[in-house]
């Protein structure tokens, strides 16, 4: 169903950049006379790999630009399929509560030969008319192109939202909707990258913050830590055999919804923009504020933090303590400058609190809360492996660190954080690769009660032709 050129990111306006998006889809579809039944399609992996957005002749995204003024981004880690040359007449979808993320094929322009690629797109969920909008506009194309009829074409969807927006979706394409289990395309997703894509998981250190395993390098079980607006954590014990062992509600819509109240940042972009630059430790309480060192004997730094926004209150008092000396106490409404720089408690008593700091702050406080729990659910469950996948991460550098701190700090070692370069595509790519035929598989797997069963090596030549 998906055939579409690579996003071109412009300063003209969104109406008119999503629209030649779109019709960028006309030169790219090729032309067929017969178009397969969906579950005909296989998709072939051989020689897949990762697109670096270097390669691409594409200007940078500006954090935060795309959603504020379109309600989607391109994610510029295509993965290249070189080997797959067959129609795809599905696209596939995740529908958070934050975020709808979006993944169809297209052929490459011109020869057909050189195969095509997977790409990746996510939606504000609360523009969830735009992310319809740009399928439906996929599905017109695609029909006008190879003569397809709606019933040939479906979308496969998982998440929340492939349930609330089931009649939505369905009565704007006018195809099939496919409503997928959410923790199942996940384990399918994240299969899927550890076994078939190169240089897609990773361990992050300071030292080497992208050190990237072998694809396929994996032992069960393993626990997949997934971490959208809430916080699933799942053990996975084989191919298709996993239990949602825990979670919590502290997750990436915590920090967006009260990043939103303290600092009025705009998106979640901006939100990270802001850790990026913040010092923690103007808000936070650090072992060396109480010990005036570190706290050697139980393994504890003095830059360790001992209280999230420990100083917040104690800074505050000692300001309305000077205020009343000299005569200057305020008592009056809490108020809100939306062109200030800084952030305050409601008061006019002198204290201001960036919103860079306050960000830097609630980041690792979230972060160090998932990781915690991560690690005391990884130890019960017998798991040294450790995924991290969901929209949260978004590659962001301080999350990484906090998250791999804490889980090697706990475990002493002994178990590893890792993530993935499309950490937050794990459901839609596990939806997008259910539609296949019965009993097909790829190379890894191990039966047809697997993923999707042993691949077939005729199915390859097939495609390679």
């Amino acid at each position: 169903m998906a055939e579409l050129a690579t996003h071109d990111e412009g300063s003209d306006s969104a109406g008119a950049k999503l629209e030649r998006q779109l019709n960028n889809a006309t030169a790219t579809i090729p032309t067929r006379q017969e178009v397969p039944h969906p579950s005909d399609v296989r998709i072939n992996v051989k020689g897949a790999f990762i697109v670096n957005e270097s390669d691409e002749e594409v200007p940078p995204t500006t954090p935060g630009e795309d959603f504020e003024e379109d309600g989607y981004q391109h994610d510029r880690k295509d993965i290249r399929l070189p080997n797959h040359k067959a129609v795809v007449s599905h696209v596939a979808v995740d529908i958070g509560g934050s975020l709808a993320k979006l993944v169809y094929f297209s052929h490459e322009p011109g020869d057909n030969d050189t195969g095509g690629r997977l790409n990746f797109l996510k939606f504000e969920t609360d523009k969830i008319d735009t992310c319809i909008l740009f399928m439906k506009r996929l599905k017109e194309e695609y029909m006008q192109r190879n003569g397809a009829r709606p019933r040939d074409l479906c979308v496969m969807a998982t998440g929340g939202g492939a349930y609330k927006y089931y009649d939505k979706i369905t009565e704007a394409l006018g195809v099939d909707v496919h409503r997928e289990d959410e923790m199942e395309c996940l384990i399918i997703g994240l299969d899927f990258f550890i076994s078939e894509i190169p240089q897609e998981v990773y361990s992050y250190t300071d030292s080497n913050p992208m050190a990237f395993k072998p694809q396929g390098t994996t032992s069960y079980p393993y626990l997949l830590v997934n971490i959208g607006s809430g916080v699933s954590m799942i053990k996975v014990s084989g191919p298709r055999e996993f239990d949602r062992v825990g979670g919590t509600s502290l997750g990436g819509g915590t920090l967006w919804g009260l990043l939103s109240l303290l600092t009025g940042a705009r998106n979640f972009e901006e939100m990270l923009s802001f850790a990026e630059r913040g010092d923690n430790t103007a808000v936070d309480m650090l072992v060396g504020d109480i010990y005036g060192s570190g706290y050697g004997k139980i393994g504890l730094k003095s830059t360790t933090i001992a209280s999230s926004f420990g100083k917040v209150y104690k800074l505050k008092r000692q300001a309305e303590r000077e205020a009343e000396d000299g005569g200057n106490l305020a008592n009056g409404d809490a108020h809100h400058d939306s062109d200030s720089d800084y952030a305050d408690g409601g008061k006019d008593d002198g204290v201001k609190f960036r919103p860079e700091d306050i960000s830097r702050s609630l980041l690792y406080a979230v972060s160090n809360n998932i990781g915690q729990i991560a690690y005391l659910h990884a130890e019960k469950h017998n798991c040294e492996q450790i995924y991290f996948g969901g929209s949260f991460i978004g590659g962001h550098w301080q999350t990484m660190a906090t998250l791999s701190y804490a889980i090697n700090f706990w475990s002493k070692g002994a178990k590893q954080a890792l993530f993935l370069r499309h950490e937050g595509y794990l459901g839609s790519v596990g939806a997008f690769l259910k539609r296949q035929p019965p009993n097909w598989g790829r190379r890894t797997s191990l039966d047809s009660g697997g993923v999707a069963g042993k691949f077939s090596q005729l199915a390859m030549e097939q495609d390679d032709r």
